[in-house]
């Protein structure tokens, strides 16, 4: 009887049809839309990139034949290419460094409650995501202190930024507020205390904020072209605005350069990214 059963059993699993999970195709098939609608120019640009002048003038759209250096090469010697490759090192560092140090003492009171009106201000920051930079009040501000056409005034431009603040907070809430009342206990300064205690538990948080904040200073077109006049203080980006003047007719050394522009940024980013991704859940599911 129980032989029969489970023969009985056997046969059912083996003739129950397979049913096609239509809804997982399609969601891959809509990834695989948006891989290529975010990689295709990427590809194109690393296809050119390697592409002799006149390979590419005869057709820009095939597929490279040999991997042609020599555009690097070019690219890099061409137009002060490494000043304007150290000065974004050093604008990034320097103003990433400044703001994640005193975002943090900015975020935690904030997080807190710590000040009077602390909500305000975060509504505050929170409406500052969603309105234009004053350009000209800015403008006059740094002519009127001096700090035009200066590296260490384009540095102060980016030690502010109101995302960077948004997840800091969100993330600090959800540090337990036991840990300040033990602190407090045992004797240990407010300083001290975010420093050696804060700053190791948000860890991902910071490294969030470290990426964003870097990558909008690196890619950062406008404020450059608007505050520094002085090739010698030119970042990456208005360098290549340099670069395209004087040899725009070569688009594969263009590429070339394009993505020696890019290429630290990503290696930033892929050192980090571990990190990433639990700063920005942990913050947006904090309130």
């Amino acid at each position: 009887m129980e032989s029969n059963l489970s023969s009985t059993s056997v046969s059912t699993k083996k003739s129950a049809p397979v049913q096609t999970n239509w809804s997982r195709i399609g969601g891959y098939l809509i990834l695989l839309v948006f891989t290529f609608i975010y990689l295709g120019p990427l590809l194109m640009l690393v296809n050119t990139s390697f592409k002799t002048q006149s390979s590419f003038m005869r057709n820009a759209t095939t597929p490279a034949t040999t991997l042609n250096l020599d555009n690097f090469v070019e690219a890099w010697n061409k137009a002060n290419f490494p000043k304007y490759l150290t000065n974004s090192v050093l604008y990034t560092v320097a103003a990433t460094t400044i703001f994640v140090i005193t975002s943090v003492f900015v975020a935690f009171p904030i997080a807190r409650g710590y000040i009077r009106g602390g909500n305000l201000l975060f509504t505050l920051f929170l409406i500052a995501l969603f309105l234009p930079p004053g350009l000209i009040p800015q403008y006059q501000m740094m002519l009127r202190l001096g700090l035009y056409n200066n590296q260490l005034g384009y540095i102060l431009l980016f030690v502010s930024n109101a995302l960077g603040i948004i997840i800091l907070v969100n993330y600090i809430k959800s540090i337990p507020r036991e840990l300040d009342e033990a602190a407090a206990m045992d004797g240990c300064g407010y300083f001290r205390f975010v420093i050696f205690i804060i700053f190791p538990l948000i860890r991902p948080a910071i490294a969030t904020v470290i990426v964003i904040h870097a990558i909008g200073i690196w890619n950062e077109l406008i404020l450059p072209t608007i505050y520094l006049s002085n090739q010698n203080f030119y970042p990456i980006t208005r360098g290549l605005i340099a670069f395209q003047g004087v040899y725009g007719n070569n688009w594969p050394e263009m590429a070339a350069a394009v993505l020696i522009m890019a290429i630290p940024m990503v290696i930033f980013y892929l050192f980090l990214q571990r990190y990433i991704i639990s700063g920005l859940t942990q913050g947006s599911v904090t309130g």
